[in-house]
């Protein structure tokens, strides 16, 4: 780790995703004695509390194919602000979600930073979805599966234009690991858009070291450093129950461990964030406490 302070910043935003509950997850993770753990490992942790975010009941939903755009956008905003200010200081932000759609904020933020010094970042994405929807291709219109292509420079320019520049992040220096569940409609823009894209197929053929070294090279390489966005639903649900979008058939226990084992061991992690921890559903707040788990992980708690 490069920074050995700790900047904590919730965005409960769930207006992106269908099925609510993830708006709780910053909440999860804290009762999961988040501070005090990552502080157990010798990091002073500033947490900033959360981002203002506006509740459905509250606003019109507005565009089918963009649901509550104007709202999400406005969040992201707010967010990208204050891991801007995080990095200034010196700090790591380290993001809680909320749905996925709080990546364009934390993605843009960290882009901005860096984008002043004149440097670029890479970026690794932990998820079972590709996110790679635009309002054209989305069979829901739920923005939390349209992160990722706003990042590269593709959908509503609201999330794409954020701080005025367009792609966050070069496609060549983007990783998704994890693909198991991805759109019919979606999957040419995954196909098309340069990323590098390794599903659970290549772990299961390849293993789990071998494909996260090659991740961590396109995201490292030409770059100083990279941002880690981390869907809690990467790993299998019989680990991780609470999750806004389940899928079967995700990384194991370990795996995800030894993910975030080496992502540490990079020493090239400049932000991270925490997605989709819903504990509506969850059992017992396993899932956030795994999630806090693996963050240790991130940050370089080790079995020796």
């Amino acid at each position: 780790m490069r920074h050995s302070h700790i900047a904590v910043i919730g965005a409960p935003l769930d207006l992106g995703q269908g099925r609510r509950g993830v708006d709780m997850g910053p909440s999860a993770l804290r009762v999961a004695n988040l501070n005090s753990r990552v502080t157990g490992l010798g990091y002073e942790v500033e947490d900033l509390g959360n981002i203002p975010v506006e509740q459905a009941e509250s606003c019109a939903e507005g565009d089918a194919h963009a649901k509550y755009l104007a709202q999400i956008a406005a969040a992201c905003e707010r967010l990208g602000t204050q891991v801007i200010e995080a990095l200034e200081r010196g700090r790591l932000p380290l993001v809680l979600g909320g749905d996925h759609s709080v990546a364009v904020g934390t993605m843009s933020g960290v882009a901005q930073h860096f984008r002043r010094q004149g440097r670029s970042i890479g970026l690794i994405w932990l998820d079972a979805h590709a996110d790679m929807n635009t309002p054209g291709s989305s069979p829901s219109g739920n923005v939390h599966g349209m992160p990722l292509a706003a990042i590269l420079g593709r959908g509503p320019a609201e999330l794409v234009d954020l701080f005025g520049f367009h792609p966050k992040v070069s496609p060549a220096h983007a990783a998704i690991v994890g693909l198991r569940d991805v759109d019919q409609q979606e999957r040419s823009n995954v196909r098309d858009s340069g990323v590098r894209a390794f599903t659970m197929r290549d772990i299961d053929e390849r293993g789990l070291r071998t494909v996260m070294e090659e991740a961590i090279r396109a995201a490292s390489d030409g770059t100083d450093g990279f941002h880690l966005s981390l869907d809690m639903d990467f790993v299998d649900p019989k680990d991780a129950p609470g999750v806004g979008t389940p899928v079967r058939g995700g990384a194991t226990y370990r795996e995800a461990h030894l993910a975030m084992e080496m992502i540490c061991d990079s020493g090239k992690m400049v932000s991270m964030e925490v997605v989709e921890v819903n504990p509506v559903i969850d059992e017992s707040n396993r899932t956030a406490d795994l999630a806090v788990e693996l963050i240790m992980s991130g940050m370089g708690k080790r079995i020796l």
